[in-house]
């Protein structure tokens, strides 16, 4: 059969990050608890406790060097690395680690696409802070997101977000690895193919009976073959190889909410200080509102202090917030139930969330007409 040859057109114009948490459940537990740093640690119920059953969600860096890894299942893992340490894990303050990421995310792009709890697509072409490189980008978010939340991640940088992911999880952990257009080809034929998403157990020894051991392999082959072969993934092959995978970053929400916040190298321990603060970070969320054309009814303090512990507080209004005076004035009566200046505040936050067109209004009606004698 003869290859029908069409033209591929490759758009190398955007800036795409991914972002990987490193070993994100263990590593939240060993930044909580640092003896666990020293020993493999797995992320499960430990098989004793519930008769073999249950399966790995993640282990550290230590634990791997046992072949233990995410999705296998607790009894094997103990079977590896009898040693380690089993833990069931906190989802709760997982989860919560994973939105104070994403709102470092969001301080760079609204264009974000989580991926799970611990991965997100950054579409950073057009940017908030007007940074030309990605790269420069990537290296700032993994420095934030260090300071506030203590802990590591890796980032990769290309035009595409196949290649993005592919280069986040090249230096691992705390890597920031980039893929430009010209160097795409040649990073991609260097990887196993296992490497390759869509590859897994049951597609790569098929991969190997056809001699496909690495991207260079997969290269050689053409497209209709490919596709014979593999149906719709040997089609996505094909392109992916070449550097081709214009899917754009999701988002798949409306903006729920706008937010600043900031952290502060010396903690803020006067009433006059976070004061201060507070009115700036109204005047930023104000003008933040203004530009998305949007208000709402709902405040939200946060405040984290110099031991990390955070507290969150909301106050719902019958009414929308018209002004950076009114968020101000909001903020500053939940700060009052807040307080707490004896440990030191390293961190505060403005959010306003409940959000509508600045089209939509609070209409009050009265309840009956009032009649004129």
């Amino acid at each position: 059969m003869s290859e029908l040859q069409f033209p591929l057109k490759n758009d190398t114009s955007r800036k795409i990050i991914h972002i990987d948490m490193d070993a994100f459940f263990a590593s939240v537990e060993e930044r909580d608890n640092p003896e666990l740093a020293l020993h493999p640690l797995v992320i499960a119920r430990h098989p004793h406790d519930t008769g073999g059953r249950g399966v790995v969600t993640t282990a550290n860096y230590k634990a791997r060097q046992y072949g233990i890894h995410s999705a296998m299942s607790a009894q094997k893992a103990y079977e590896l690395c009898p040693k380690a340490v089993f833990m069931p894990g906190n989802h709760e303050k997982y989860r919560e680690i994973s939105h104070q990421v994403r709102e470092i995310f969001a301080k760079y792009t609204d264009i974000i696409e989580p991926v799970s709890i611990d991965e997100a697509y950054l579409d950073v072409t057009h940017n908030k802070q007007n940074i030309q490189s990605a790269v420069k980008v990537a290296r700032l978010i993994q420095q934030e997101i260090w300071q506030e939340v203590r802990l590591t991640c890796s980032a990769g940088v290309s035009y595409n977000k196949f290649l993005a992911k592919l280069a986040s999880d090249y230096h691992k952990p705390a890597g920031l690895t980039l893929v430009a257009p010209d160097e795409a080809l040649a990073f991609m034929q260097a990887l196993p193919i296992e490497k390759f998403h869509g590859v897994g157990k049951k597609t790569s020894p098929k991969m190997h009976e056809l001699g496909i051991f690495t991207g260079m392999d997969l290269y050689q082959l053409g497209e209709m073959e490919l596709i014979s072969q593999f149906g719709k993934m040997g089609y996505s092959l094909y392109r992916k190889v070449r550097g081709i995978h214009d899917s754009p970053v999701n988002v798949t929400r409306d903006r729920k909410s706008v937010g600043k916040e900031h952290t502060y190298g010396n903690p803020l321990t006067t009433e006059n200080q976070v004061l201060a603060q507070l009115r700036r970070l109204a005047e930023e969320v104000d003008k933040s509102l203004r530009r998305v054309a949007k208000h709402g009814q709902t405040i939200v303090l946060k405040v984290r202090y110099a031991d990390y512990t955070t507290i969150t507080k909301r106050q719902t209004l019958n009414q929308y917030i018209r002004d950076k005076d009114q968020i101000f004035s909001q903020a500053s009566l939940i700060w009052e139930d807040v307080l707490g200046l004896e440990k030191g505040i390293r961190l505060l936050g403005i959010t306003v969330t409940n959000l509508d067109p600045i089209s939509y209004e609070n209409i009050l009606l009265p309840l009956w007409e009032k009649k004129t004698e």
